[in-house]
Formats: structure tokens, C-alpha cells, sequence
């Protein structure tokens, strides 16, 4: 064990000098000379993981703040790398040459399909799951196979946190040996009562297969629901987001007053769910709401730049899955006045090299037929796989500008559009797009 952490620490010692992330090489080494390494370590007293197809970046981040703010010795992977070598590389680097944990609390964002791979005999203590929705088809496959991997890896000693808007993970509620947590969100002035979607993943009661019946949805398969023939349901909640104004930003969590650092309703589920796991880790209300209202975590994503007063707002959009490409496309309609919208990627995932883009059809693009919309404007690789299933969506093709260049990208807009400008990319392509934005902001001093 001694030799795989010092490997790992030398490496990630000679990533540092050379100025390379390295977030994953040291594992990678570390993890392939002894796969069950992470079993050996000595770890704290709390151990919590946040997975889920969308949202648990957010979530983990959120967590992370509300136990920093209030003087805890936390340890997370804020890189956002979730892969079992990446999570390897962070708890080696963070024990004792002897294999013990250095720090009170571990923090996990968690692969879905990796879980079983981090943890096969040292449990988690907690494991928030903020969803499962159709994500990475390619490679997850069904729902089904997503939601045995992650319980497959549990075995009821760990305390879950879970997300009851989403009927596939309460069917957890029937089975799951241990306790359950849950937590959701009450209906909004955007909730809708019929569904209207082209993705629901989850439309079918997970015990009778009969069709369940929702109160309301959020997006998606995600709302409140019950099945007419059999006692599933939603049910009472223990952790409740309500009175949600994403205009101010604001929410109530079981009638506390909540700011949201975002406008954006994933948020909403982000705070109630980093609230949840929190207060059942024994934080209380008062320090919880310290975090948050009056120490809030400064915000990563959707950063809004102003370039010859346009206003840039950078939406990050995760490839792959349709409800994270409809939250920014209601967001970017519900935005006021025209606007104009980049699409684009240059690889479909960073973790597997072949491209299926059949994930396109599932995406609302349909809401870009709006008169609010100027310009369209489509980058990278796959650009005219994008252009072609928004023309499958009716949007007028004038409206859609092919940039080759990817250089060229900021220059043209500039050029091409006079509105505030939103860009809707993978995390890839929209560290190309920012620092496109700060050159050109420093050309113009």
C-alpha cells in the first residue's frame, strides 16, 4: 500500500511542475498496479458520495461549501473529475504514507457506473442520488442498468439522500434495506400539469408498470406523481423546496428562507438536496443557512461577460442528455428580448472515443422556434449534425450561421448578431469560447 501512495504522490508532484491538471495520471498508475487499494484506506468518520445523471457537480459543490463555511475539514474532487482513477488519485494524495485519511470529512462526486469500483468493501456513510435520466445512452444503456449499477454497490449500511420528483429512484423505497432520506420540490409557477416533454424517461409506474398519473412536472419525468393501481407514489417529503422565485432567487426549504445562487431550477433541487444531507449529517439550520445566505459560494457556471455591450452568457449543457440541454433552453426563451444561441461540440464524450449523436433527437431543440431568437450560430466538429436537426425542428434556416473557423468564433457573432448572446456548449468547448471572450475584452483596452 506504502509504494502506491508514494507513486501516486510523485506523480502528482511531477504533474504540478510541469503545470498538468493531474487529476487522473496519478490514479491511473496507482489504481493499475493494485485495483483494491481504496479498500485498505482508513477512512473518517463521515464518507459521502453525490451521484446521479445530472446535477451532482452542482450538488457536491454546494455541500463542500455549507461544511467549509462552518469550519469542517472537508476533501472533494472540485475538479469535478468523477472517474475511479481520478478518485483514486484524490484519496491517496489526501492519507498518510500509511493509508490514513488526513481530513474529518470525504466528499465524492461519483460516476455512476464507477461506484462499484470505489467502494466494493469500505462503505459510504451517506450517498446522495440526484436523479436518473436517459444520460450517455451509448455507454449507460438503459435506466434499469443505471440504477442496478449504483444499488448493486450498496448494501444498506449507507444512508441515502434521494431526489423523490423522480419515480425511477423511489421504487428504491421498496427494496433498500437501509434508511432513505428524500427530498423534492413543490410546484412552480412553471410547473405544467400535462406532460409536453419529447423526453420522459420514466412515464410508467416501477412496480405495476400501469402509467402513473402526476399532480404536476418540473421537466422531464421529474414532478409529483402516484399510480392509480397500486400504492406508489411520491409521498411525504423530508426535505421540501417550495415557494421557488427564480427571478430573486429565492426558495424556502421546509419554510426556511434559501437564497439560490442560481436563476435556473436545478438549482432549486442543487440546495434542497445539499440542505438534506447536510442537516442529516447534524448541521444545523442556523449554520446551514449561514452558507448559504449570507457566505454564498460564488458562482462557476453560466458566467455572464460583457463584450462591446453584449452581454456573453456562457450556459454549460452536458452532452448526452436531453434534460440538461432543455433546463438551458427554457432558460435562454424565458430570458427577455431577442437573443442569439451557439451550439456546438467537438466530441461527443471526453470518456469514450466513439461519437453517437442520436442523443440530438431527444433535446427540445423545437423551443428555439421562437421570434426571441436572432441567430443561431453552430461550432465545432458536429456542427452540421446540429444544424441539421435544428432545420428538423423548423427553425428557419436563415437564422443558422456554420462558423468553420473556430478562432473566428467571437469575431463573427460580434459581427453577425447586435443582441445578447448564449452560448449553450460542453465544458470543452466553453473554455475555448471564455478565453476567446477575455483576449477579445483585452484587444479592446
Amino acid at each position: 500500500m506504502m509504494f502506491q501512495i508514494f507513486v501516486n504522490k510523485l506523480i502528482s508532484l511531477g504533474c504540478k511542475l510541469f503545470k498538468k491538471n493531474g487529476t487522473v495520471l496519478p490514479g491511473t498508475f496507482s489504481y493499475n498496479i493494485k485495483q483494491n487499494i481504496l479498500e485498505k484506506i482508513k477512512y473518517p468518520k463521515y464518507v459521502i458520495g453525490v451521484t446521479g445523471s445530472s446535477g451532482k457537480g452542482s450538488t457536491t459543490n454546494l455541500i463542500a461549501h455549507i461544511l467549509k463555511s462552518n469550519g469542517y475539514d472537508v476533501v472533494y474532487n472540485e475538479s469535478g473529475s468523477n472517474g475511479i482513477r481520478a478518485i483514486t488519485t484524490l484519496i491517496l494524495n489526501n492519507c498518510t504514507m500509511f493509508g490514513k485519511f488526513k481530513h474529518d470529512i470525504l466528499l465524492l462526486e461519483l460516476d455512476e457506473k464507477h461506484l462499484h469500483l470505489a467502494f466494493k468493501k469500505n462503505k459510504m456513510t451517506h450517498l446522495v442520488i440526484t436523479n436518473i435520466t436517459r444520460d450517455q445512452p451509448a455507454r449507460n444503456g438503459s435506466l434499469d442498468l443505471v440504477y442496478k449499477a449504483i444499488f448493486d454497490a450498496l448494501d444498506g449500511s449507507t444512508k441515502l439522500i434521494l431526489n423523490a420528483d423522480d419515480p425511477g429512484l423511489m421504487k428504491a423505497k421498496m427494496s433498500y434495506p437501509g434508511e432513505i432520506i428524500t427530498y423534492g420540490l413543490e410546484k412552480t409557477i412553471d410547473s405544467y400539469t400535462k406532460e409536453k416533454n419529447i423526453s420522459i424517461d420514466n412515464a410508467y409506474c416501477p412496480i405495476c408498470h400501469k402509467k402513473l398519473v402526476y399532480k404536476f412536472y418540473h421537466y422531464g419525468h421529474l414532478g409529483s406523481y402516484f399510480c392509480k393501481n397500486c400504492n406508489f407514489q411520491r409521498g411525504k417529503l423530508n426535505y421540501t423546496g417550495k415557494n421557488i422565485d427564480l427571478k430573486n432567487q429565492t426558495m424556502k426549504i421546509n419554510n426556511q428562507s434559501v437564497k439560490l445562487n442560481k436563476d435556473i431550477l436545478y438549482e432549486a433541487y442543487s440546495t434542497t438536496a445539499a440542505y438534506a444531507l447536510t442537516n442529516t449529517i447534524h448541521l444545523s439550520e442556523k449554520e446551514i443557512l449561514y452558507a448559504l445566505n449570507e457566505n454564498p459560494i460564488p458562482t462557476k457556471r453560466g458566467n455572464t461577460y460583457t463584450l462591446n455591450k453584449k452581454k456573453i452568457t456562457l450556459l454549460e449543457s452536458k452532452n448526452e442528455n436531453a434534460l440538461s440541454y432543455y433546463q438551458s433552453l427554457k432558460y435562454i426563451i424565458d430570458a427577455e428580448g431577442k437573443k442569439s444561441v451557439v451550439l456546438g461540440f467537438d466530441n461527443v464524450s471526453r470518456r469514450y472515443k466513439f461519437n453517437d449523436i442520436s442523443w440530438l433527437w431527444d433535446v427540445e431543440f423545437e423551443l428555439l422556434n421562437n421570434s426571441s431568437i436572432d441567430k443561431i450560430f453552430c461550432i465545432g466538429r458536429f456542427r452540421y449534425d446540429v444544424a441539421n436537426r435544428l432545420i428538423y425542428a423548423n427553425i428557419d434556416a436563415k437564422k443558422i450561421i456554420l462558423i468553420e473557423d473556430v478562432d473566428q468564433i467571437i469575431d463573427i457573432i460580434q459581427k453577425e448578431t447586435k443582441y445578447n448572446i448564449y452560448t449553450m456548449v460542453c465544458f470543452d468547448m466553453t473554455a475555448i469560447l471564455k478565453n476567446q471572450i477575455l483576449e477579445a475584452k483585452n484587444g479592446n483596452n
